[in-house]
C-alpha cells in the first residue's frame, strides 16, 4: 500500500515553487489558477519573502498549488491511500477525485481568507511541544487554556491559543518534554478561535458537487478511511476549529499495510513524522522536482 501525503500550513518557504514552474506547463498552469481565484501565486511561490507567505490568506491557497503540481508530476496511479495534514486534505481530497481542481483552489481561497479574518480577532498562535508523554503533555496545555491543536504523533504536539498563554508554555514547558517551538503561523489554528470560519465554508461548501473518493481516503479527524465524497467534504469544513489527529492516520497507514510513503510539496514535515512514528517504512519527500526520481524508484520497487 502506497501512501500519498500532502503537508499543511507551515511547510512552506520562500521561492519553494520556482523550481517546479520550470517543469513542462507548469507555469502557465498555476497563472491559471492565479486568475481563476485572483491571487498570483506565482509571485507569492517565487519572490515573496517569509512574512508575506506566512499570512494564512496567502498560504493556504499556495500550499494545494504546490501540492496539485507536484502530484501530476508524478504521473502514477500507483497510490492506494492519500491524507493531508490540515489544509493539504484539500489537496487530497483533490487527488481522490473528490474535487475538482478548480473547486479545491475555489475553497482553499475561500478557507485562508475567513482564518486569517477569524485570526485577526485576537493575537493567536502555535507552538510544538516535542517528547514528553502525552496525557501529561495534554493536561499541561488543558491547564495553562491551551488547545492540542495537531496531535501528530512521534512525540509532537502542537498548541494553540493566545499569544500569552503560547508565552506562558514557552516559559513553563511541560514535564518531561524537550522543548517547545513557537511556529511561524499567523493564528491558532483548530481550535474554537476559528469557529466564524466553519460558517464561511458551510456555506461555500453548497456550491460543491463532490464526488466518492477513487481511492482510501484518510481523514486527519479520527483517522478513519472515509467512503462519501460528501463526509469527505462536511470533514473539511468542521476540521478548521477541530484538532487534527495525524497520529490516528499513521495508525491507520499501519493497519492498511503501507509499504511506503511519497510526500507531495513543499515536503519533509510528514515524512519526518514517519521516520519516527513509522520505522522501516521507506518514503520520499518532494522538496524539488530533483526528488521525483526517487519517487519513481521507489514506487517501481513497490510496485514491482
Amino acid at each position: 500500500m502506497l501512501v500519498l501525503v500532502a503537508p499543511g500550513q507551515g511547510a512552506q518557504t520562500p521561492g519553494f515553487l520556482t523550481p517546479w514552474l520550470e517543469l513542462p506547463g507548469a507555469a502557465e498552469r498555476v497563472a491559471g489558477w492565479s486568475d481563476a481565484i485572483g491571487l498570483d501565486l506565482v509571485h507569492y511561490g517565487t519572490k515573496a519573502d517569509e512574512d508575506e507567505i506566512r499570512d494564512t490568506a496567502v498560504a493556504q491557497p499556495l500550499l494545494v498549488a504546490a501540492g496539485l503540481l507536484s502530484a501530476s508530476a508524478l504521473n502514477t496511479s500507483a497510490f492506494g491511500a492519500v491524507a493531508g495534514h490540515s489544509v493539504g486534505e484539500i489537496t487530497a481530497a483533490a487527488y481522490a477525485g473528490v474535487l475538482g481542481e478548480g473547486e479545491a483552489l475555489s475553497f482553499v481561497r475561500t478557507r485562508g481568507l475567513a482564518m486569517a479574518e477569524a485570526a485577526a480577532v485576537t493575537k493567536t498562535g502555535m507552538a510544538a511541544v516535542l517528547g514528553g508523554d502525552q496525557d501529561v503533555v495534554v493536561a499541561h496545555l488543558e491547564k495553562l487554556g491551551l488547545t492540542p491543536a495537531n496531535i501528530n504523533g512521534a512525540g509532537q504536539i502542537v498548541a494553540a491559543g493566545t499569544a500569552e498563554q503560547i508565552e506562558a508554555l514557552v516559559a513553563d514547558k511541560p514535564e518531561g518534554s524537550m522543548k517547545v517551538v513557537a511556529l511561524k503561523v499567523a493564528g491558532a489554528f483548530h481550535t474554537h478561535h476559528m469557529a466564524p470560519a466553519v460558517a464561511t465554508l458551510a456555506e461555500a461548501a453548497q456550491a460543491l458537487a463532490p464526488a466518492d473518493p477513487a481511492l482510501k481516503y484518510v481523514s486527519n479527524k479520527d483517522g478513519l478511511v472515509v467512503e462519501s465524497g460528501a463526509d469527505v467534504v462536511a470533514r473539511l469544513v468542521g476540521q478548521v476549529a477541530n484538532p487534527v489527529r495525524w497520529d490516528l492516520c499513521m495508525e491507520t497507514f499501519s493497519k492498511l499495510g503501507v509499504t511506503g510513503i511519497v510526500e507531495l510539496s513543499p515536503g519533509g514535515t510528514l515524512t519526518g513524522l514517519a521516520k519516527r512514528a513509522l520505522k522501516g517504512v521507506p518514503n520520499v519527500a518532494l522538496k524539488t522536482p530533483d526528488d521525483l526520481d526517487k519517487a519513481a524508484k521507489l514506487i517501481a520497487e513497490l510496485t514491482a
